[in-house]
């Protein structure tokens, strides 16, 4: 005889967890998401996320997998291939990397040997963790030497670049970063690897959705391998993907899979195809557009409140604040949990050659990707500046930034990101 189906479970409903969604959903619409790596993914992504798909092995690519009953799978994994190929107009694509980490892990390990050299951005000029930090694999494993900003308008320093790739001649050399405000130009990278023989690699994960939307330069031409997330400015689901030239299409999915993954997830990929989708309407474009604009009036009235922002303001969906103009006291880590109490989320961040520690800092990162998806625009980005300095002027006294939070509870409920 059949079990009813509340007998197939060996546990009742996990009200303590259920309770936690509920007090983080109401977090989410109550505080300002201002974290530039994150953003509101659709219900229709979170549904795919949560599907059936969660339930099923599928080691291997489409149509050619170490276990039985992927047919399904194999559509769906195709589909958010093809999807993401028409995005970004990318030869080849791999959606199974779990993370933007392990997106780049296995670009080193199809393209490079242990010890081989490779040049990136600096960690502390906003570069990531991955492009040879001494505590990340990525510094472990290669050799990494390090190119970053000019100290007179804080941008990427392409001369320099130029200078020491010349110098170590890399195997690799990387582009992109994590706290980097303006547009970086493909072109110079791509001239200084063919010049000394170097693959191109661009790690696009903060700017995909910007790059998909038409406000960024396009690295896909120009580079041998663009990895990304899909969440972040792409406002998909939580993961990474990698494109590529057809010619390294073999090396970058042995690297996947088996090379650093094993089974694929493939209800993320589910969640990814949807959100390529979602990217492919025109309706996208303009919000790209939006993220881009907000966060250019963030900058200004930041600037307005007696905030110094690095390289002067932004081009893309962050800004980098040093905080040292505006209170020589206060630190990153300081402002980020004083911040927190009145319901403005957003990191501690280093700033270019920063006295401070990584874990202290002098500065903070905020992105506009979030408020944006709300619906949110130029007055609410004032707003939001103001809140931003009443709140750390207001650092001692914490009836006042009690008061300041429900003035911003009070705007996040005119843009709830899910509407009941």
């Amino acid at each position: 005889m059949m079990s009813s189906s509340n007998e197939i479970w060996t546990a009742s409903v996990d009200i303590e967890v259920q309770e936690l969604i509920e007090a983080e959903k109401y977090r989410q619409g109550s505080s300002l998401q201002l974290i530039a790596s994150e953003n509101f993914a659709s219900p229709a992504v979170m549904a795919a996320a949560g599907s059936p798909f969660t339930n099923k092995y599928s080691e291997g690519y489409p149509s050619r997998r170490y276990y039985g009953g992927n047919v399904h799978v194999d559509k769906v994994e195709q589909l958010a291939i093809d999807r993401v190929k028409n995005l970004f107009g990318s030869e080849h694509a791999n959606v199974q990397p779990h993370s933007g980490s392990s997106a780049n892990a296995a670009v080193y390990m199809a393209l490079l040997d242990i010890g081989d050299t490779v040049l990136g951005m600096s960690l502390d000029h906003g570069g990531h963790l991955t492009h040879g930090s001494g505590v990340n694999f990525s510094g472990k494993l290669y050799n990494f030497i390090s190119y970053g900003l000019t100290e007179g308008d804080e941008r990427i320093d392409y001369a320099e670049m130029q200078r020491i790739a010349r110098e170590h001649r890399p195997k690799l050399i990387v582009a992109g970063a994590t706290a980097y405000s303006r547009r970086i130009d493909p072109e110079p990278f791509r001239d200084i690897c063919d010049e000394i023989g170097a693959y191109f690699m661009f790690d696009a994960a903060h700017i995909a959705g910007l790059i998909a939307g038409g406000q960024h330069p396009d690295p896909v031409p120009s580079a041998d391998v663009v990895t990304f997330t899909t969440h972040k400015t792409l406002r998909g689901a939580r993961g990474g993907c990698i494109l590529s030239t057809s010619e390294l299409a073999k090396k970058i999915d042995s690297a996947v899979f088996p090379g650093t993954q094993g089974g694929p997830l493939e209800h993320a990929i589910a969640a990814k195809a949807v959100g390529f989708h979602e990217a492919l309407d025109p309706a996208f474009k303009t919000y790209t557009k939006r993220v881009v604009e907000n966060a250019n009036v963030l900058a200004s009235e930041l600037t307005e409140c007696g905030f110094r922002l690095v390289s002067g303001g932004t081009d893309n969906h962050l800004l980098l604040v040093d905080l040292r103009k505006f209170d020589s006291d206060l630190t990153g880590k300081a402002a980020q949990e004083t911040l927190d109490l009145g319901g403005v989320t957003l990191n501690r961040n280093s700033i270019p050659n920063d006295s401070r520690s990584p874990f202290i800092t002098s500065g903070i990162r905020m992105g506009t990707a979030s408020v944006t998806t709300q619906g949110m625009g130029p007055d609410e980005m004032v707003m939001i500046a103001n809140f931003t300095a009443r709140i750390l002027r207001a650092k001692s006294d914490e009836e006042k930034i009690k008061n300041i939070r429900f003035e911003v509870e009070e705007l996040c409920t005119s843009f709830p990101p899910y509407p009941e």
